[in-house]
């Protein structure tokens, strides 16, 4: 099974100044995941090379066992730098894709047009597309061959208002993602703030925040064998 993880390349966080990207354990629990369970993984993000790892994400109250194990990891490190230009990717070859979170895909992954038509492919194809936190950006833009939103009448999850107003970006991310995947049609469920929530409505599976990633990763698994 071949997965393609796909990262943010943004790095500023609106006009407050501060940085951004994507969010550390949103990607090394997911890959460690995937990588245990067989998966040939592949990264790719629209600027190629390393993507920019959100600071916050990297702080030591933010570390997590998948986060130690990534920078102990000499082969998963070298790969994170070196992701290959989203537009140099040939969907065909992959059976899923993951999008990992943090700020950053608010501002490029979500418009990205590489990325638009590889989920529309992917849609029409029926193979998995898994997004977690603020990842499920990426399926707002896409639609369907009846030009119909992908997430509409689809169960889907994400980043809450109320965990977004938690941790104070509410007027500095472009839009509200909850907001914005009920506005295209979609079901959207949550739990309590940083609470696991995984939602599961083929092709489709989102996770709602940090604390989601693993079990994303493994619902795709679970999809793929």
């Amino acid at each position: 099974m071949k997965v393609l993880m796909i990262l943010t390349s943004h790095d500023q966080l609106g006009n407050s100044g501060q940085k951004t990207g994507f969010w550390l354990e949103e990607f090394a629990a997911p890959y460690f995941v995937l990588r245990d369970a067989g998966a040939d993984i592949t990264l790719a993000s629209p600027k190629g090379g390393q993507p920019p790892i959100d600071p916050k994400s990297d702080a030591p109250e933010s570390q997590t066992d998948a986060t130690h194990r990534l920078k102990g990891d000499e082969n998963a490190r070298a790969a994170l730098a070196n992701t290959q230009k989203l537009s140099e990717i040939n969907g065909d070859e992959f059976d899923a894709i993951f999008y990992p979170g943090g700020h950053g895909p608010l501002w490029d992954l979500v418009k990205d047009p590489h990325s638009i038509a590889l989920i529309e492919s992917f849609y029409d194809a029926g193979k998995p597309i898994a997004a977690v936190c603020h990842a499920p950006a990426v399926l707002l833009k896409p639609r369907r061959g009846d030009n119909s939103p992908v997430v509409m009448g689809k169960a889907v999850t994400g980043f809450s208002n109320d965990e977004e107003a938690a941790v104070g970006l509410s007027d500095v991310v472009p839009f509200l993602l909850e907001d914005e995947l009920k506005a295209e049609g979609g079901r959207y469920t949550k739990m309590n703030d940083w609470q696991t929530h995984t939602v599961v409505d083929l092709p489709l599976i989102t996770g709602q925040n940090p604390a989601s990633s693993e079990d994303t990763a493994k619902a795709l698994i679970q999809q793929l064998k």
